[in-house]
């Protein structure tokens, strides 16, 4: 459990610096991919317990990033950080894991 809170908090720090980027969006899907991969693998690959993102539908990603940031699906860390990405960066990491291979 040690590990997994400087992964959180790296997490957050990631998701404020490109929450404050603005209306610029200097991000990309794979940028904000890289803040998945604290948990999730390298381009959406877990090889532990996490959920494969890698090569599931965007719509799905979407949906599913979407009820964690809406409160609709209970979690213990996902609520909080889906609560930072705007729905423009949402279907751009979700269109990016989607392209990835499983």
């Amino acid at each position: 459990m040690k590990s997994l809170v400087p992964r959180v908090v790296m997490s957050i720090a990631l998701l404020v610096a490109c929450s404050e980027a603005g209306a610029a969006e200097p991000w990309s899907g794979r940028d904000i991919a890289a803040n998945c991969a604290n948990c999730h693998g390298t381009n959406g690959r877990s090889v532990g317990v996490m959920p494969v993102l890698a090569g599931r539908p965007q719509g799905e990603i979407v949906a599913i990033v979407k009820e964690f940031r809406d409160g609709k699906r209970p979690s213990t860390v996902m609520q909080q950080l889906a609560k930072g990405y705007n729905d423009a960066q949402i279907e751009a990491v979700a269109a990016y894991l989607a392209a990835q291979k499983p």
